[in-house]
């Protein structure tokens, strides 16, 4: 049985890293040109990053009532299935695996891009070298959870520390050249103020996409009660005073239509205070936050297959412990996911139809905790969803008034989404063996 149980060995300090470093990657530094583009005007745009960080603050309240009521990996899996049965953890359990495996991928991607901009020699590689560092995130997280929970404590520390450094920076040094200005944002009376809002909120979205991952390692935690709400709360207001911050930084120093547009107005704001050539630090943080970020969903992405196979919803060889706490061959199974997407060049619109896998996540496991308060009134609550019923329904709404966003907004790749729902049953008939109680 050893070698199929995980070991308590994490905190609130990894608890904090992690939720830290499976949300701030690359997005809180690329994705301020576009929203600046969708929406034109400074005040918006903080509304905006401030009204999905309140999302993901009154989130964290209700999936942590859930994370400690119910303390095994593999998060919105877990919940919904023991709400609404198998199924539903099948679908959403393969939903939440697929979203962050194309994620992986398109980080490692975008890691052996900037690679290629400090290396010019592996421009040519680039597939290669994405792989080899899929492979050695592998082989790192295969000494054991204590070894890689604590990389991911000082990964998070150093992209923490940048981008505050970042934002000190912007607020100090005098530029030493203007900031260029361009006609590129689009008029509000061309596409209107909610169209824009709702483009903005998407890219918003996924950029707080994995506040909850501290949820995905209760089962690991030596005491989930005290450590969970800690870690969540912590890490989602770290995240929000981040990126606000970043905003501010980069408003300061760079009007609204010379952000609008840019694909990396982090960059362009270090060029303007420090001339040419300057913008390689940029780079260098980019990849710091990148490999954080693979580093949390290498470590939290197979838990969700684990748990999986332990209940009989996946395959039995997924659920194999190393001797370091590691479910290795789900690892190995996860990282070599996104090494297919990688060679076959499907990551991109993966990572496009992630966005409707994510949120139906959030809206499952807002949907399970109503219906377990209703049905297993008697499960013991450590903590208790503030504002329940009123915040945890609104949340519910949201989710679902912005699924239908998602949907209107990228209907091609929805319809993709739509469709491995569409097919899943017939997959779980033929994976799931007889055997699989409902929890």
């Amino acid at each position: 049985m050893a070698q199929h149980q995980l070991k308590k060995l994490l905190g609130v300090g990894f608890g904090v890293a992690v939720t830290i470093g499976g949300t701030v990657g690359t997005g809180i530094l690329r994705k301020p040109g576009p929203i600046a583009q969708d929406i034109g005007n400074p005040t918006l745009i903080i509304a905006v990053w401030l009204a999905v960080g309140l999302y993901a603050l009154i989130g964290s309240l209700s999936v942590m009532e859930l994370g400690t009521m119910i303390p095994k990996v593999g998060a919105w899996y877990v919940y919904a299935r023991r709400a609404f049965g198998n199924y539903a953890g099948f679908i959403i359990g393969i939903s939440s695996w697929l979203g962050s495996v194309s994620a992986m991928a398109f980080g490692a991607a975008v890691m052996s891009e900037y690679t290629a901009l400090l290396f010019p020699s592996t421009a040519n590689s680039q597939k290669l070298v994405a792989i080899g560092i899929l492979v050695a995130f592998v082989a790192f997280h295969s000494v054991g959870v204590r070894l890689a929970s604590r990389a991911q404590e000082v990964m998070s520390i150093l992209k923490a520390v940048g981008l505050l450094a970042f934002v000190v920076v912007c607020f100090v040094i005098m530029p030493t050249k203007p900031a260029a200005t361009v006609d590129n944002i689009r008029p509000l009376a061309e596409g209107g103020i909610w169209l824009g809002a709702l483009a903005a909120l998407q890219s918003v979205f996924y950029t707080y996409d994995g506040w909850h991952t501290a949820a995905y390692f209760t089962e690991e935690d030596v005491d989930p009660g005290r450590n969970l709400p800690r870690s969540m709360i912590s890490g989602v207001l770290l995240i929000i005073g981040i990126y606000i911050l970043v905003n501010l930084a980069l408003l300061y120093v760079l009007p609204v239509s010379a952000m609008a547009g840019s694909k990396l107005p982090a960059a362009d704001a270090i060029q303007v205070l420090f001339g040419a050539g300057s913008a390689q630090i940029v780079t260098f943080l980019l990849m710091i936050s990148i490999m954080g970020i693979i580093n949390a969903q290498i470590m939290f992405n197979p838990r969700v297959i684990f748990a999986m196979g332990r209940d009989g919803l996946f395959f039995r060889f997924v659920t194999r412990v190393n001797e370091g706490g590691t479910p290795v061959n789900a690892t190995l199974l996860t990282a070599g996911a996104s090494i297919l997407m990688i060679l076959t060049n499907t990551y991109g619109k993966l990572s496009d139809i992630a966005t409707f896998f994510f949120v139906l996540c959030y809206a499952s496991g807002f949907a399970a905790l109503i219906r377990l308060r209703q049905t297993e009134p008697e499960l013991p609550r450590v903590v208790r969803a503030w504002g329940y019923p009123f915040s945890t329904w609104t949340l519910l709404i949201v989710s679902i008034l912005f699924l239908l966003g998602v949907i209107i907004g990228d209907f091609s790749s929805s319809l993709y989404a739509l469709g491995f729902i569409a097919v899943s049953y017939p997959v779980y008939l033929l994976i799931r063996p007889k055997t699989a109680g409902k929890r």
